[in-house]
């Protein structure tokens, strides 16, 4: 019988946690390079200095308030309050005094009075101090989950300190805003995202040029991790990374495209035009949506009389509101054509 047992003569015990792991097992060549290089420390962290300075003044003050973290994705939320975590409590008690969830698990009414309210209510016995519970993506909680998370947090203020991350802070409920300390995480600027990358790139011995750099760091619109996501992407695809191979892995049409697109446009018949840019479509797979979005910064650098540049900036937010909420495309790419061609009468008529 004794045979069969763990060689420590304990059976493992399986993880009730639930969400991000603060810390992973797995060997490091084997991780996604978003988490083999996320910053384990708030010393670690590339940007968003002035937030990380005020919570640095918290801990040390022991004056910790609920945190209410919001920004688009990417911007080292989820990063910060881990690396918080981390220094709280160290690596061993992070299981015992932190509670994580995110959108994979169930949040409704009552994980918030049930779960989220026995983790509270209970003190551990070998720690003391405050605890933390982390509610990622918070915006995708219900209301009625917000209204009751609003009791739970005045309840359990004396031993409890609430972290509330999510990318929309209008879909928070105004009555749990009020009682958090609130931080926004604005996209990282080039500069922070350019140190970050040479280092992972030195590392990782990737041959990247510095266009396919650039190209990276612009397509990434201030998202650290998918920089990182479509670096390694591009690092397993091709032995050397060109502007040519970020466009080619991540599906977006190139600025030479965009070209080759506003000249057929604004100089080729209807027609031709359209069938020009289909074959394109056809054979890059490119979608419209994402040659909308690099249509409004080329059109807003042409040199257009004010009242075309209005007209067509009007009627690319009209396609592009038609197409998320699911037109046809092949629609759409009519009268994107269209609009073009409209667009150079009224310039034609100035």
């Amino acid at each position: 019988m004794t045979e069969s047992m763990d060689i420590d003569g304990v059976l493992p015990t399986p993880s009730t946690s639930k969400g991000k792991q603060p810390e992973l097992s797995t060997g490091g060549d084997n991780l996604p390079w978003v988490e083999k290089y996320r910053p384990s420390s708030l010393d670690e962290l590339v940007s968003q200095r002035d937030i990380v300075d005020t919570l640095q003044r918290f801990i040390d003050d022991g004056k910790l308030p609920h945190l209410l973290f919001y920004g688009p994705p990417g911007t080292g939320k989820t990063t910060t309050i881990l690396a918080i975590a981390r220094k709280l409590y160290g690596g061993k008690n992070m299981g015992s005094m932190v509670l994580e969830l995110n959108a994979s698990d169930d949040r409704g009414i009552d994980v918030i009075r049930d779960q989220i309210k026995t983790f509270a209510s209970t003190r551990t016995v070998f720690s003391s101090g405050l605890k933390l519970v982390i509610l990622d993506e918070a915006d995708a909680m219900t209301t009625p989950a917000q209204a009751a998370l609003r009791r739970v947090i005045e309840k359990y203020t004396k031993n409890v300190r609430f972290c509330i991350i999510c990318n929309y802070v209008s879909k928070i409920i105004p009555a749990v805003q009020s009682r958090c300390t609130r931080f926004r995480f604005a996209p990282l600027r080039l500069s922070d995202i350019n140190s970050r990358l040479d280092m992972i790139v030195e590392r990782e011995g990737v041959n990247i040029s510095e266009d396919g750099k650039n190209a990276l760091i612009r397509l990434s619109a201030g998202d650290m991790r998918r920089v990182l996501n479509v670096l390694q992407a591009c690092h397993a695809a091709y032995d050397r990374i060109d502007c040519g191979e970020v466009y080619a892995c991540t599906g977006q049409p190139s600025p030479e495209d965009i070209k080759r697109i506003v000249d057929w446009m604004l100089n080729d018949e209807f027609h031709v035009a359209l069938s020009n840019i289909v074959a394109l479509k056809r054979d890059k797979g490119l979608a419209l949506q994402d040659i909308i979005s690099e249509l409004t910064p080329f059109v807003n650098n042409v040199d257009f009389p004010p009242a075309t540049r209005v007209y067509l900036l009007e009627q690319l937010a009209e396609i592009e509101s038609h197409m998320a909420v699911g037109s046809t495309e092949k629609i759409q790419l009519s009268a994107l054509v269209g609009t073009f061609k409209i667009g150079i009468e009224l310039a034609g008529g100035n």
